[in-house]
């Protein structure tokens, strides 16, 4: 396989996996284009995203422009001469000037099984809508959003096990496989983009903290799959008297309640239909704790009224 000139533009530690398999399939890296470092933690200082703390310690030239439309910023992509850019969840827009900069174009790895689930969120999105299986796409970028053509796709299963994590970083590893089979492909010659179905486009909003709350009037199997879609972020909470309680855990029971109500002493809680055991929590500053062991230092009784 040639080497390729290649500019790495992305922010979270989805794209590490993806930069690591670039350098070891032997790709030069012109540049690392990342998100800002901005505030972060009790004590807000600036931190470095992932893949530009990554950059700094692989030694590699770092760019963290809050824009890519102006002048000189586009000169200067430009004039790196670059093979490809290669973008991974980097989160700024990528205007025409820049995308029809490189040879080859900009390639975008992402998330989900193009045309669903364009946009911010994928990996949750899907396993909040109750997919039976994700993956991930190497995408000819376009200046829609996610909409240009697939160039390579995989599958992954999503059981009732997955979580958000556990399906992020399956799809971090495959991904950047396929991503670097696609980028030869690409510059062999041998590959060619395919333009995404105008069927089946569904949009993957971007998470909110706003969305972490359990709202008990819904059936225990969606509130189950928005625990393990929004661990480990931005995470599923109930408030029981002036206390948040964060859920870990959770798995469908039988029971039948007013929504919000504690059915028995092992945390079943009655919801819109059906029922939902918690089975890990965790309190404000402390450690999560499996169920029993979290209700001997702070009791939940049966017939307790859950918000």
């Amino acid at each position: 396989m040639s080497s390729l000139r290649l500019a790495f533009m992305g922010a979270p530690d989805f794209a590490l996996p993806a930069l690591h398999a670039l350098l070891q399939a032997g790709h030069r890296i012109a540049a690392v284009y990342s998100q800002p470092a901005r505030p972060a933690g009790r004590k807000q200082q600036l931190r470095d995203t992932p893949v530009a703390a990554a950059a700094k310690e692989l030694g590699l030239p770092l760019l963290t422009p809050r824009t890519l439309k102006d002048a000189p910023t586009v000169e200067a992509f430009e004039a790196l001469a670059l093979d490809a850019a290669i973008v991974v969840a980097y989160g700024l827009i990528l205007p025409r000037s820049i995308l029809h900069a490189p040879r080859l174009g900009c390639i975008n790895l992402h998330a989900s099984l193009l045309p669903r689930w364009r946009g911010a969120a994928p990996i949750q999105r899907a396993i909040l809508a109750d997919d039976s299986e994700s993956g991930a796409s190497v995408m000819q970028m376009d200046e829609g959003l996610d909409s240009g053509g697939v160039l390579a796709s995989c599958v992954l299963p999503i059981t009732a096990e997955t979580t958000g994590q556990s399906l992020h970083d399956a799809l971090a590893e495959r991904g950047a496989e396929l991503l670097v089979q696609a980028l030869e492909g690409l510059s062999a010659g041998r590959l060619q983009a395919v333009a995404q179905p105008h069927e089946g486009v569904t949009y993957a909003h971007k998470l909110s903290r706003e969305e972490s709350g359990l709202d008990w009037q819904r059936s225990a199997a969606q509130l189950e799959r928005q625990v393990r879609a929004f661990t480990p972020w931005p995470g599923s909470h109930f408030e029981f008297g002036n206390t948040r309680i964060k859920v870990q855990k959770a798995v469908l029971t039988e029971g039948v309640g007013e929504p919000g109500v504690v059915l028995d002493d092992g945390l079943a809680v009655a919801c819109g239909s059906g029922a939902l055991r918690l089975l890990s929590l965790q309190r404000p500053g402390r450690a999560p704790q499996q169920t029993d062991a979290f209700l001997r230092g702070f009791a939940i009784p049966k017939g307790s009224q859950l918000t």
